[in-house]
């Protein structure tokens, strides 16, 4: 009768787990099953997809130096975001942290707005603020900061402004998570030794805050990565992505297998250099900070 017992208590965990997995298998593994599979097919420009198999889509990928240079715009660009994000959302989350209600609540809500509106809509008002004719060179021209200007739209510069805008929340609410965890008294503890506001910093809330610091990079460095509507808007057609390059051979060339193929490899770059940075990361600090 014991047995019995044990055995459903050990089965219950994935009886109540088993629709949010079939969920999950239904709209996130089937489909990047598919599209596995698709990147194998053969394309015809006058048949369209074959029912037939070839690697020479992941060939044709890898060797052409076209894609090469996408892949790497798409690296720089999220190395680039992800740096800005811990650059700003690190130091705004400490500052964040040791404000006073009911200030500490509206900045946070402040902080987090961008994730509230469209990304449609949020990245228009950044064509609007950034274009040759809006309100950012307006100003540089009246305060004579600038005589003519400061193209930023269609280029990388604008698209890391417009990323890093919608994706600090993320490293904000990483970092958030740690810092609730951490006891002040430590901290006053380290200054009441005399130790300087720096060292403690270094010594006693960096280390704490490390794995928030972390995963927000992870979550940031993906997104960016994978980022489609900001690159397509703010970098127009001539400065292409990883994303934008397969959307375009979805429904601009139709080919659908390459377009499978460039999604495939994006996913598996994505995959191997957030797991990469992380373990050197981890191991990197821990060496420092033992």
């Amino acid at each position: 009768m014991a047995t019995l017992d044990d055995d459903r208590a050990g089965a219950a965990p994935w009886i109540l787990s088993a629709p949010a997995l079939l969920l999950f298998c239904g709209l996130l593994l089937v489909p990047l099953l598919l599209t596995f599979v698709l990147s194998f097919h053969v394309f015809s420009d006058t048949a369209g997809t074959l029912a037939t198999y070839t690697w020479r889509n992941y060939f044709e990928v890898v060797t052409d130096p076209y894609y090469g240079a996408i892949f790497g715009r798409t690296a720089a660009l999220a190395f680039a975001v992800t740096f800005f994000c811990i650059l700003l959302g690190v130091p705004e989350t400490i500052v964040l942290a040791r404000m006073k209600r009911p200030w500490q609540s509206i900045c946070l809500l402040i902080v987090l707005g961008p994730l509230l509106i469209s990304v449609v809509v949020r990245t228009l008002g950044w064509q609007i603020l950034l274009g040759n004719n809006g309100v950012l060179n307006n100003a540089l021209q009246a305060l004579h900061i600038t005589s003519e200007p400061i193209r930023l739209v269609f280029t990388m510069t604008g698209v890391i402004i417009a990323l890093t805008h919608v994706l600090v929340p993320f490293m904000v609410m990483s970092v958030w998570a740690t810092l609730q965890k951490l006891d002040p008294q430590v901290e006053w503890a380290g200054l009441s030794m005399g130790a300087s506001p720096f060292r403690v910093f270094r010594r006693v809330v960096l280390p704490q805050i490390l794995p928030g610091i972390l995963s927000g990079s992870i979550i940031v460095f993906a997104l960016s990565a994978s980022a489609f509507a900001t690159p397509a808007l703010i970098g127009g057609r001539r400065l292409k992505v990883v994303a934008t390059a397969a959307y375009d051979e979805f429904l601009g060339t139709l080919n659908w297998p390459l377009g499978a193929t460039i999604a495939v490899l994006l996913l598996i770059a994505n995959v191997a250099i957030v797991i990469g940075c992380s373990r050197l990361a981890e191991r990197r600090f821990k060496h420092i900070f033992d």
